[in-house]
């Protein structure tokens, strides 16, 4: 899978929403794919319209993130935060800043309510994971 900077540049790279939609259905596409063992209520993420699963293990101190959708443009955002938060440690997600860090992508003007939602509860879910995760 693609670094996010490498993505952020080339979603960047391209001028018309349509193109970029295409773009994260395929980021979506290439996601490892979700173990069937893990597609349950416990990772299911809640306040999002269409099915969305994430599961998070620890790799040192390192958190490693899977995640799928039942719907294409939402799984390419499932994609986008895996690139942006898996293989960093719990302190590393919490520090980070969604806002600021998918603020080049627009998503906001141009994702529907309900998929704004979703991006949100997704986000949520995984600084829980980190909350969680992270030495006291």
């Amino acid at each position: 899978m693609a670094s996010f900077d490498d993505i952020s540049g080339d979603f960047a790279f391209l001028d018309e929403w349509d193109d970029r939609y295409k773009y994260l259905i395929d980021l979506g596409r290439n996601l490892e794919p979700y173990p069937e063992a893990v597609r349950d209520e416990a990772h299911k993420v809640r306040g999002c319209a269409s099915q969305v699963w994430l599961d998070a293990q620890r790799d040192g101190d390192a958190i490693v993130l899977k995640g799928d959708s039942d719907a294409h443009i939402v799984k390419g955002l499932v994609a986008l935060l895996i690139a942006l938060y898996s293989g960093k440690s719990a302190q590393e997600i919490l520090a980070t800043d969604p806002e600021a860090a998918l603020a080049p992508f627009d998503l906001k003007d141009h994702l529907t309510p309900q998929r704004s939602n979703g991006l949100h509860s997704m986000i949520k879910r995984i600084r829980a994971i980190a909350e969680q995760d992270k030495p006291v």
